[in-house]
């Protein structure tokens, strides 16, 4: 595909999945319209990159659905002078648009592989307020704690005490809460108290503690 084809599919995904599905921020609309997500899905796959669906991008990992990624940016809220961490970065690209949206992102991926590779991608495609690393997003980043909003991208059973810690006050946090039915829990810390707040059913892969390095070439 040319690039001009890609930039009509992007603009159809912007209108038909987004728009036309309640997401009304302009500075969310016009930053998924800016972000090139068949550069973060294997090649094999970029056909397929607009499409309203998960793509998968190696170790049973995936791309979120777009539609999800936006639904779950406009609940949180996110100003331009704001940082965020966000948790299971994966192939870098909920960390593109975030990082069209605020200050600074930092992104932690478990699997060394794929952290590795969004950090190359994000680099080669020009994204410099974007920080990468292999991590335990059960620990979050605390060396750069407190976040202004917090994202996961995977699903814990339970939500992590440790991520709440690393919220500023007025910080925001949103993540899919659940083993089977998840569910999305939308957190807001305000002093001393955490307001907490349920919203829409949703499905993500797993969250798993720890770091993963494979052995070479074991996907």
């Amino acid at each position: 595909m040319t690039e001009s084809s890609y930039l009509q599919e992007r603009e159809n995904m912007v209108r038909l999945q987004l728009e036309k599905r309640g997401i009304r921020n302009a500075r969310i609309l016009e930053a998924f319209r800016r972000v090139p997500r068949h550069e973060f899905v294997p090649e094999k796959y970029r056909s397929a990159a607009y499409s309203d669906n998960p793509i998968p991008i190696g170790y049973e990992q995936t791309v979120s659905q777009p539609y999800v990624v936006a639904h779950m940016i406009q609940e949180v809220g996110i100003r331009s002078d704001e940082i965020v961490l966000d948790i299971g970065a994966g192939s870098g690209y909920s960390s593109a648009i975030l990082s069209l949206l605020c200050r600074q992102v930092y992104g932690i991926e478990r699997i060394k592989p794929l952290a590795d590779r969004a950090a190359r991608t994000l680099a080669s495609l020009g994204y410099e307020n974007v920080d990468i690393r292999c991590g335990d997003g059960f620990e979050g980043w605390p060396d750069q704690a407190p976040f202004d909003v917090i994202i996961l991208g995977a699903a814990p059973v339970e939500l992590p005490g440790a991520l709440q810690g690393q919220l500023a006050d007025g910080g925001r946090l949103i993540a899919p809460v659940g083993e089977f039915e998840q569910q999305l829990l939308i957190l807001h810390k305000k002093g001393e108290t955490i307001e907490q707040r349920s919203g829409t059913l949703v499905r993500f892969v797993p969250m798993k503690p720890g770091k993963f390095i494979p052995e070479e070439n074991d996907q």
